[in-house]
């Protein structure tokens, strides 16, 4: 990926991460409307880039608080967006997403040990 004119999607690998996974789940989506399942591609990028979104909102958030909840959210849409990439596993005539559930499994630890690791550094739970 370049990430030449920001510093910030470099050194943060979250934003980093889930910047990568919102590029595949394009692809993957337009992937899915070749094979005229618009229904599902509609569903899974909606809820797969916002997973990146929120994340990046989050960096800006006004508060401790206030950014546990944006992450959260952050992993509620991820949450659902492996949903939706379990369904289209065990469809036959889907296109395989084993790469994208692995690069999710991996974003949905992230965001849990971030979000964990911030409430444990205040008093918010």
């Amino acid at each position: 990926m370049n990430f030449t004119n920001s510093e910030r999607y470099k050194t943060n690998p979250i934003l980093r991460e889930t910047f990568e996974f919102s590029i595949l789940i394009v692809k993957y989506s337009e992937l899915l409307d070749e094979y005229k399942k618009y229904v599902i591609s509609k569903q899974i990028i909606r809820s797969g880039i916002s997973i990146g979104a929120n994340v990046k909102e989050a960096q800006n958030a006004e508060s401790k608080a206030d950014f546990i909840h944006k992450l959260k959210i952050a992993l509620k849409e991820a949450d659902e967006t492996e949903y939706w990439l379990f369904l289209c596993e065990n469809l036959e005539s889907y296109p395989n997403p084993k790469e994208l559930i692995e690069k999710l499994n991996g974003i949905i630890k992230l965001l849990n040990k971030i979000i964990s690791t911030s409430k444990s550094n205040s008093l918010i739970r």
